[in-house]
This record gives structure tokens, C-alpha cells and sequence, in this order.
């Protein structure tokens, strides 16, 4: 049984075989904290691992001659103001102005399998027996409120999930002012904090530092996504862990509006860590009978490094928080006319991009921003969703038959959720519009953001998609999202209800991606938010792929996607070879590496190939053919490790390994070129130190391939001359190694090792 209840200590034991997680009911009914780790073996009694200590200034949460003092104490989900002075995990203000609660123990129960939540996105188990679920209901007997905490463990992975339900019981309205997704309480403060950090266009850098006393904390602010500035996500590990070894404890928020991710380090070095709904842009008023459900926290341990810890995500998130028909399917392969064209086409230009696309071996033709309403620029027609027959006389549903023709599928650009003011949407309702009353709204690439808080907003925008998907041939949507929120204020709630906004009008969002992912179940979904601000779990719960950010300059991706490989597996991150000198960094990087960075994720191009030099187009071809032969290993199949960080070296590389270890796939580059340099030595990582490997790459038209055992490619390395990255292009070069077993050690040991040319 992985959840065990000991009543005679009132002790909880969560257990599988990679972790154990421990709690139990205290004297004073409230629930304390024991353990988060490695897994250790189950006892009737842990109540030895309690820490209390009465301290100066510090107060008794029951009365004497007991010592119980909660700032000492462990919580499992603490409450402000009964003797914790640390920050709180709930906070309900109640009508007589009070915010003191305290929530007891009542019962408990265990589920087979994991609930879904209602209106929430969150990952689920297949079956009752991939995972159980533990229920523990706590009641504060002056408000009337109950607080169920719910944990789901999962069989065969180091993974508990968590999220809190609040229903009021009592006659009195109350208003939720802050409640957490999940609290852990760790008794020493001896961790390094690792964040997803950037901005616009350098989305999920890797950012770390050593936890000091006080709060450290990252958030989202932006209403309208998780935000470019930071990721719903924090890793704490212990110093000295590597990608390999030692503990890491990952935090993930399935959400993808304003967020809170911190810890707090006491003065006696124990570390709080909360993650949840940010309680500044927040509040809840809750009627009787009424229920609130936090979003959902994902905890990740493991013993083997950040390299352990990511890939447990990749698995979770690939296999159980994607859905649907594109869920284990391989990504087409796509051509964008964005960078191609931007808003200068015509129904001539398509065409003839895509029988060019069709051409190169491309399989999938995405029309871009422009095509709808008077849209020629971005001033105008945002939410106007219907062809501009100007541009595209056969309309999208004769366009997208006509691109069939040529023998490729059809997807299509939307940006539901904003609007022009220019715009026929606009002129018929201007309250749909967020705005406070008596102030300027502020606008945003001229754009301004729909209220997706009412129904009546998302029964429109989805009545006009829907009618566009179901006459016309389209199997990708691609939904972008292009500015944060401001003057947060909704002409639909009252003036009591503006803190539940933000949590509404994501809640419009997933309703509508759920109407639409329903009715068209075979459309792929890609999202999208002026790059990489909307890149969470919550998002790619619906949408099993996102553009990882609007800068597509080969380097730059290198850090970028490194960054985002934390947490997200390479099948769900946008990643396209575009046209140089790159149009954000204004870099020259060789077109060879532009696809092999792009070839490890959901691989495309965003250029015009009739611009390319005839060899140019040759080298797109080759990319396109090697990457349908390597894309179902890298973007279904694998597990990824991390080799080189360019965020600490002048090289990046990484390497994708089949869960039976017989192929694999492996990137390096480089960031600037050397003189007279030493050669490097490549150390792969996931292989089987038994497998005899052959390992072929190809380098300045050259291909070279040798034979090895994996413990040797691991150990000792693949020797690379500086020599062949220059005949790759030198600066920002790039090489792709494939692996393939091709014995056992006990068959290999006659055929060497001896290098092929």
C-alpha cells in the first residue's frame, strides 16, 4: 500500500520505492510535518522526528502545561497567527474582520487513482493502479470552513501531486485571501534554489543561488500567463548536487496565470516552500456551499541530480498531462510564413511557399498573423476572425484545400484572446474589454485583452473559431497570446468580487481550449505567447507543444531550450530553423546548426525557402529527411541528459538515449571558434555500458563513424577535433552524433574499435 495511516501515533506515511513523505495529527489536531525524502522503510512510530522548542517572544498553541510552539514546529499547511509566524499557506478573512483560523483534523479517506479537477488542468493516472490518493479533511469550527488537502502518489515514479479544496459550511460568507497549492517544511536550510529567470526573448535561463535566512521567492504578476519573467517552477538542491548526483526536490505549478513560488528560511534554519495562486492580485469570496480548488503543485525528488529530476518530469508531463490524439504521436514537420512574409502575402505568395515547402519533404503549412479582418498591420482587426478575401479570395477553407492538393496539411495562426480597437469586434462591444472605470486603458502592441472572466465573451470567440475549423482542412492551430494584463477590473463581477479576476478569466481561457480541443480532437494545438510567456504545464495540459521563444538565433535557442529541458520534455517545445542575419540578435550562426538545435523539439522552419541558395536548399532538404528519421526517438522515446551548459562553458551539448538504450542521438556546440585549440573530449551519459555503439556524425559534408561500448563513449568520451567544428562553420558550429547498438559486449569483443573515415 503506498499510503499507510498509523492510528494508534496518527502518523501518514506516502511511500513508494524511490520516496517516502510524512505527516502526522497532533495533540493540538493540527497536522505537522515529518518528512520529505528518500524513501526509508515504514514503522508504526516517527513521532520522534517532532521538533518543538518554546523560544523567547515565541507563544504556546495549546494551553499549559503543554509546550507546543508552532513557529518551532513543522507545518503541513500552516495558518497565520495561532503561534507561526512564518508566512502562512491559507488566509480567510471572515466577516467580524478576523483573519485566525485553525483547521483540525478531522478524517480522512484513500482513493485508487487520481480525481480530476473540476475546471483545472492537472495531470491524471490511466488507471486506479498508477497511482493512489490521500484525503485529509480539516475543519475550523468557528468559521464553518473545510480545508481538504489532497495528495496523489504515483506507483512507479517519485512524484506526489498536491492541491487544497475549501468549501465554506457555515452560514457566513468568508474570503479566501491566500491559498497555496502546496507547503513542505524542511528542517535544515542547507539547499541551493535553481529558477527559471529571463524576459522576452532569453525565456528559462538557469538561475541559482544558496538559500539565506528570510524569503527568496519567484513570481507572476502578468494575469494573463505565468509570464516570460519567470517560470511557475524552483528546484531546491543540496550543495554539490550535479546533474548526476545528489538530492534535487523540484516544484512545479500547473497554472498558468499570476503565481507564487518561494521559500523562507527561519532564524532556527528550517525552509518553508509554497507555491500557489499569488495572493496580491487574489481573493475569493465563498457563499455557503460553495467550493474553491487551488490549482495543482507537482513535487518531483530525486537522488540522481537535476538529470534525475527532469526526466521524471519529462515522463510525467509527455505521458500524463499531454492528452489526446497528438499525445504519442511524432510533430509534422512545419513551415511558418511569419518571418517569411510578416503581413506582406497574397493567396499567390502561400501557395508557392508551400509547393516549395512540399518540395524540401515538409509536411505541414502554417498561415501565419494577416490573413482576417482589415488586418495589414497589428493596429487593427484583432478579433475580427473572418478571411480577408482581399488577400485570400478562396477564403481559408478553399486555401486549405488547395494546400492539400499539393500534398500538405494546413494550420492557421489565432489570437483569441486580445482585441483591436479598431476592430468590428471592438465597435460592437466595448465593455468586453478589461478596463477600470474612470481610467485610460493601456494599450499593448495596440492591442487590448478580452474578458474572458464572462461567458458570453467566450461563447463569441469560440462560436466564430469553430465555424472557420469545421469548414475548412485544418490539423494545427497555433494560439497566440501577446501581452500581459493591466487595469485588471471586469465590468461583469461587482465590486467585492474583482480579486477572483485574474483566476477567473484563466479559468475562460482553459474553458475554451477544452470546448475546442473536444470538438476537434485531431487538431494540434500549439500555444504560443509572443514566445515563451505562457510556457507551463497549465497551458500544455491543452496544447501539447509551445513556442519556446520568439528569438530563434541557434545560440541563444542553445540557452534557451537547455533552460527549459529542467522541466519540459523536448516533444513540447517549439523549435524552428529561421532565416539569417537572425531577426532578433541580428547573428550570422550556419544554417547546419540552426537545424540541429531545432531538430531536438517540435522542429519547423520560419523563413521563405525560395530566398535560399540552391545549396541552402539542399541543406534543408537533408534536414528534413534526417529529422524524420530521428524525430520519433527524440520527441516520444527517450529519455534527454544534459551534457555541457552554455550557461557555463563555450560548448552546449545533450544527448537523447531510447528507453532501451540502444539508440541515441547527440548534439554538441560551440559557441565561438578557437585557435590552435585542444581537441574535446564529448562525455555521453544513458547509455548501457555493455552495448557495442556505432556512432556516425556529420560534419562539413564529412561523414565519419566509429564503434565503441557505451562505457567507454561515457567514461573516456568521443575525441573531437576543434578541426571538424570549424569545418561545421566555426563560430556557433554544431554537430549531431547518432548512435545505434549494434552487439552485446560478448559479441562485440572480436570486432574492435577501429575508427571509420
Amino acid at each position: 500500500m503506498p499510503i499507510l495511516y498509523h492510528e494508534s501515533t496518527g502518523i501518514f506515511h506516502l511511500t513508494n520505492a524511490y520516496v517516502s513523505y510524512l505527516m502526522r495529527i497532533m495533540e493540538n489536531g493540527q497536522l505537522e510535518h515529518l518528512y520529505y525524502g528518500k524513501r526509508i522503510r515504514d514503522r508504526e512510530d516517527f513521532s520522534h522526528l517532532h521538533e518543538e522548542a518554546l523560544r523567547s517572544h515565541m507563544v504556546l498553541s495549546t494551553p499549559e502545561p503543554s509546550s507546543l510552539a508552532l513557529h518551532y514546529t513543522g507545518q503541513e499547511y500552516p495558518v497565520y497567527g495561532t503561534g507561526d509566524y512564518k508566512s502562512p499557506a491559507v488566509s480567510i478573512l471572515q466577516e467580524n474582520g478576523s483573519r485566525i483560523s485553525v483547521f483540525t483534523y478531522e478524517s480522512f479517506r484513500v482513493l485508487a487513482g487520481k480525481p480530476s479537477l473540476q475546471g483545472l488542468p492537472a495531470v491524471y493516472a490511466e488507471s486506479p493502479e498508477e497511482a493512489s490518493t490521500l484525503e485529509i479533511s480539516l475543519f475550523d469550527t468557528v468559521s464553518g470552513t473545510r480545508l481538504v488537502l489532497s495528495y496523489t502518489l504515483f506507483e512507479n515514479a517519485p512524484v506526489i501531486t498536491r492541491h487544497t479544496r475549501i468549501t465554506q459550511e457555515g452560514e457566513r460568507p468568508v474570503r479566501i485571501e491566500r491559498a497555496m497549492s502546496t507547503c513542505v517544511e524542511f528542517h535544515d536550510s542547507s539547499f541551493e534554489m535553481l529558477q527559471l529567470s529571463g524576459a522576452w526573448g532569453r525565456e528559462r535561463y538557469i538561475h541559482e543561488r544558496a538559500l539565506e535566512m528570510g524569503i527568496q521567492a519567484v513570481q507572476g504578476l502578468c494575469g494573463t500567463c505565468s509570464g516570460a519573467e519567470q517560470n511557475p517552477f524552483l528546484a531546491l538542491k543540496r550543495p554539490g548536487a550535479t546533474e548526476r548526483t545528489g538530492d534535487v526536490y523540484g516544484f512545479s505549478l500547473v497554472y498558468s496565470s499570476s503565481f507564487l513560488a518561494q521559500t523562507e528560511v527561519s532564524t532556527h534554519d528550517m525552509t518553508r516552500v509554497m507555491m500557489g495562486i499569488h495572493p496580491d492580485t487574489f481573493s475569493w469570496k465563498l457563499e455557503q456551499g460553495q467550493t474553491f480548488t487551488t490549482p495543482e503543485a507537482v513535487m518531483v525528488f530525486s537522488d540522481q541530480g537535476l538529470g534525475g529530476m527532469s526526466r521524471t518530469f519529462h515522463r510525467l508531463y509527455r505521458r500524463r498531462l499531454a492528452r489526446g490524439f497528438w499525445r504519442d504521436r511524432e510533430r509534422p514537420i512545419l513551415l511558418n510564413n511569419w518571418e517569411g512574409t510578416y503581413f506582406n502575402f497574397n493567396e499567390e505568395k502561400l501557395l508557392a511557399m508551400a509547393r516549395k515547402a512540399k518540395e524540401a519533404g515538409i509536411e505541414l503549412f502554417v498561415l501565419d498573423d494577416g490573413w482576417f479582418g482589415a488586418r495589414n498591420d497589428d493596429y487593427r482587426g484583432l478579433g475580427d476572425w473572418q478571411c480577408n478575401l482581399d488577400k485570400i479570395p478562396s477564403g481559408i477553407d478553399g486555401l486549405s484545400r488547395k494546400i492539400e492538393e499539393i500534398g500538405l496539411h494546413f494550420g492557421l495562426w489565432v489570437e483569441l484572446e486580445m482585441v483591436n480597437m479598431d476592430s468590428d469586434l471592438y465597435r460592437a462591444h466595448p465593455d468586453w474589454i478589461l478596463q477600470t472605470p474612470g481610467r485610460v486603458p493601456s494599450p499593448s502592441r495596440h492591442q487590448y485583452v478580452l474578458d474572458y472572466s464572462r461567458q458570453e465573451v467566450v461563447d463569441h470567440i469560440y462560436d466564430m473559431v469553430a465555424e472557420i475549423l469545421e469548414k475548412s482542412r485544418i490539423t494545427y492551430i497555433k494560439w497566440d497570446m501577446n501581452r500581459y494584463m493591466s487595469e485588471g477590473y471586469s465590468a461583469h463581477l461587482g465590486p467585492e468580487r474583482q480579486g477572483e479576476l485574474m483566476h477567473r478569466y484563466i479559468l475562460g481561457v482553459y474553458s475554451l481550449y477544452e470546448r475546442l480541443t473536444s470538438a476537434f480532437p485531431e487538431i494540434l494545438f500549439e500555444s504560443c505567447a509572443s514566445g515563451g510567456a505562457r510556457f507551463d504545464p497549465g497551458i500544455l495540459y491543452y496544447a501539447p507543444q509551445a513556442w519556446c521563444s520568439d528569438d530563434t538565433d541557434a545560440w541563444e535557442r542553445c540557452k534557451i531550450q537547455y533552460g527549459t529541458s529542467l522541466v519540459y520534455p523536448l516533444s513540447m517545445i517549439g523549435s524552428h530553423v529561421s532565416a539569417v542575419p537572425n531577426h532578433q540578435v541580428f547573428r550570422m550562426t550556419p544554417l547546419e546548426t540552426r537545424g540541429a538545435v531545432a531538430m531536438f523539439g517540435s522542429f519547423g522552419y520560419e523563413l521563405d525557402l525560395d530566398r535560399l541558395r540552391e545549396e541552402e536548399f539542399e541543406i534543408v532538404k537533408s534536414q528534413v529527411k534526417r529529422m524524420k528519421t530521428l524525430r520519433r526517438l527524440i520527441q516520444t522515446d527517450s529519455d534527454f541528459y544534459r551534457l555541457c551548459s552554455p550557461f557555463e562553458k563555450n560548448e552546449a551539448g545533450w544527448i537523447c538515449v531510447s528507453s532501451d538504450r540502444t539508440k541515441a542521438a547527440a548534439c554538441l556546440c560551440q559557441k565561438l571558434n578557437k585557435v590552435n585549440a585542444s581537441w574535446l573530449r564529448f562525455h555521453l551519459d544513458g547509455l548501457r555500458e555493455d552495448l557495442f555503439y556505432r556512432i556516425s556524425c556529420m560534419a562539413g559534408g564529412k561523414e565519419w563513424s566509429y564503434k565503441a561500448f557505451g562505457d567507454e563513449l561515457m567514461y573516456a568520451g568521443i575525441p573531437v577535433d576543434r578541426e571538424c567544428l570549424t569545418e561545421a562553420g566555426g563560430d556557433f558550429a554544431a554537430v549531431i552524433f547518432v548512435l545505434e547498438a549494434q552487439s552485446t559486449e560478448a559479441d562485440a569483443l572480436k570486432a574492435g574499435g577501429k575508427r571509420v573515415e
